[in-house]
């Protein structure tokens, strides 16, 4: 009797190594693996809409110095901070959200403290990441030292300033203008979208802000001649493995990219990295402007829409103002 229970408690019991019959897996299915898409001449597919919504700073604020990234805490306060901002009141553009919500200070202030913004509402969602500059050389994430002919150059445009205040148009930026935004734009979460399309021997870059449209040769050809120069440079392509190199020269001697001159030289490097970032990274050199090359390292996420209009010249009644203003002050 004491046999026949102790047998029939042992077959009762499921085999150790075996899960019980019609038992739902515990175990993951391994994630998918994410494969390049590449156009029909086997170079990776950059097309589309890409936008460079990043709340991170150009230079890290000096509080940072030299850490590249925030810890969770300081991470986890930055977020709630910026949505704190995001929720409402004056737009607050650029590099100022950033260290606005790292202040901590609870008096949010416009860049237009006088006239005030536009509400925050006709921003882009910003996208919040650790990363403290978006220069990553130098180490310590700021723009190097001026050069002297640098320095000597900024003091005689100011002086210039002082004496022909803006009373023409060709006295204003050239933004003001609506020529150009300037190239590389950095400027995030306003109008910042970038939209790729590509064939073999081209690649076009257009900007949301004034639709500007470089084309990009990929066959090899030489830059144009020194003598020749544009506003946005002379680019040139190729690839690098899966990385489109572009290099730039030959820019106006007004392009004027923070303070440059016409000795800039770009190299972009543009990786994608998943199905919905862009390494952006830009190679800063001007031996005339700064004391070293400097790098900068964007984040383009994809957009899921399209680009807007940009209608610059129609209604550009801020140069109209600042023209008039002035030539009453003259008066």
């Amino acid at each position: 009797m004491k046999i026949g229970l102790l047998l029939a408690c042992l077959l009762a019991v499921p085999v150790a190594a075996g899960a019980p019959q019609g038992a739902p897996s515990t175990s993951k299915p391994a994630p998918k693996r994410w494969t390049m898409p590449r156009t029909a001449d086997g170079h990776p597919d950059l097309e589309g809409v890409w936008a460079n919504n990043t709340i991170t700073p150009l230079e890290r604020p000096k509080q940072f110095a030299d850490k590249p990234e925030l810890t969770d805490a300081e991470f986890a306060h930055l977020e709630k901070r910026v949505k704190e901002i995001m929720s409402g009141g004056d737009a607050i553009f650029g590099d100022d959200l950033f260290n606005n919500a790292v202040s901590g200070n609870d008096a949010f202030r416009s860049s237009d403290t006088r006239t005030g913004n536009y509400s925050q509402v006709w921003l882009s969602d910003r996208f919040v990441e650790k990363r403290t500059s978006l220069i990553v050389d130098p180490p310590n994430g700021r723009i190097p030292a001026r050069s002297p002919q640098a320095q000597a150059r900024q003091a005689e445009r100011a002086q210039a300033l002082r004496d022909n205040p803006p009373g023409r148009f060709d006295s204003m930026g050239l933004s003001t203008r609506c020529i150009t935004m300037g190239m590389p734009n950095l400027f995030a979460g306003y109008q910042s979208y970038f939209e790729f399309v590509q064939s073999r021997d081209y690649v076009v870059l257009r900007t949301e802000m004034i639709h500007e449209a470089r084309i990009i040769p990929l066959d090899g050809r030489p830059h144009v001649p020194s003598s020749l120069r544009q506003w946005h440079g002379d680019s040139r392509g190729r690839w690098e493995g899966d990385t489109l190199v572009v290099d730039t020269t030959n820019f106006s001697p007004r392009s004027n990219f923070r303070g440059s001159s016409e000795n800039l030289h770009l190299v972009e490097r543009f990786t994608r990295v998943d199905a919905d970032t862009i390494d952006y990274r830009i190679i800063v050199e001007d031996p005339t402007t700064w004391v070293q090359p400097w790098t900068i390292l964007i984040k383009l996420r994809r957009a899921n829409e399209g680009m807007f209009e940009y209608a610059c010249h129609e209604g550009n009644y801020g140069m109209a103002a600042i023209l008039s203003a002035q030539q009453a002050e003259t008066k």
